[in-house]
């Protein structure tokens, strides 16, 4: 098992320092979001741990500041289930942020049975997408402010088998946990492909990222036999530190070496799937996602 681990897990490291560099990270407080922000706080950069538990948040917090001498972190709250508090996230952080370099959208919920968001979205497409897409939006303007900059997106291998289904994307008339799951890991994708376009000429470059499989909470959702499964094989599963390699990745190496809104996988570029590379469907999802959180992208 060791030697099989071995040869999937990636083999990269770095030592950019991020001094005088603000970041945010979502879903900071466990698994790959609190590794990353540990990561990004070694570099001695200043981390904003964007959490939905705040007492998860502030522990985390904690945590970074207990194994990294001197870190700059703080917790501040963020659910991506209501926009109302997305809205008041992003404006604590014109408050109380001089600038934001890096906008890591990690947190994500996955296979969970049907729910809806505060705003009446799927849960699934309303986190992992639609919250992160108008997080960025409302975050925006500092990261133009602070160009260069970037945004990271991270998707799943789960978004080989999306199909954005536009005729129902909350699934309401046929819902399937995994399908849905799909569906926003792909969007994911679909949305950074677009966004880097359209922000290129302002000194924001996208990415999105497939941390691999990785054991995480996130699988909290699954049923007993997919559990069991994952538990029998954890020994070959990255743990939530390599996980974060590839985000980690596309934060420090160089603009010139990376391609924007590229999607980014064990620390090298990744096709990932046709599906992914759909301009067309990339711009109408673009389009939808603006009309339901009513707001207006150019």
């Amino acid at each position: 098992m060791q030697a099989i681990r071995s040869l999937i897990m990636p083999k990269w490291s770095s030592d950019v320092c991020l001094n005088g560099k603000t970041a945010v990270v979502t879903g900071a407080n466990t698994g790959i979001g609190k590794e990353t922000a540990k990561d990004l706080a070694a570099r001695v950069a200043r981390v904003i741990l964007a959490c939905r538990d705040m007492a998860k948040g502030e522990q985390a917090a904690r945590d970074i500041m207990r194994d990294v001498p001197c870190a700059k972190v703080v917790a501040r709250h963020l659910d991506l289930a209501d926009t109302k508090s997305i809205c008041q996230f992003a404006e604590n952080i014109y408050n109380t942020e001089k600038a934001l370099h890096y906008l890591i959208n990690n947190a994500g919920v996955a296979i969970c049975p049907y729910s809806t968001t505060v705003d009446g979205f799927e849960t699934q497409f309303g986190v992992n997408h639609l919250g992160h897409f108008f997080l960025t939006f409302l975050l925006l303007d500092l990261l133009k402010h602070s160009a260069p900059s970037r945004v990271i997106t991270v998707s799943s291998i789960a978004h080989l088998m999306g199909r954005i289904q536009f005729d129902d994307l909350g699934g309401e008339n046929n819902y399937y946990p995994t399908r849905a799951y799909a569906q926003s890991k792909l969007a994911n994708v679909l949305f950074t492909r677009e966004l880097a376009k359209r922000t290129e000429a302002l000194g924001v470059m996208a990415y999105s990222v497939d941390p691999g499989a990785v054991n995480t909470e996130i699988t909290r959702h699954v049923g007993r036999p997919m559990a069991d499964f994952i538990r029998m094989f954890s020994s070959l599963l990255k743990t939530p530190e390599e996980g974060a390699y590839t985000t980690i990745y596309c934060v420090v190496t160089s603009e010139s070496e990376l391609l924007n809104g590229g999607h980014y996988k064990d620390c090298a570029y990744s096709k990932g799937c046709w599906a992914g590379r759909d301009d067309g469907t990339a711009l109408k999802l673009w389009a939808v996602s603006c009309q339901l959180l009513g707001i207006r992208w150019r």
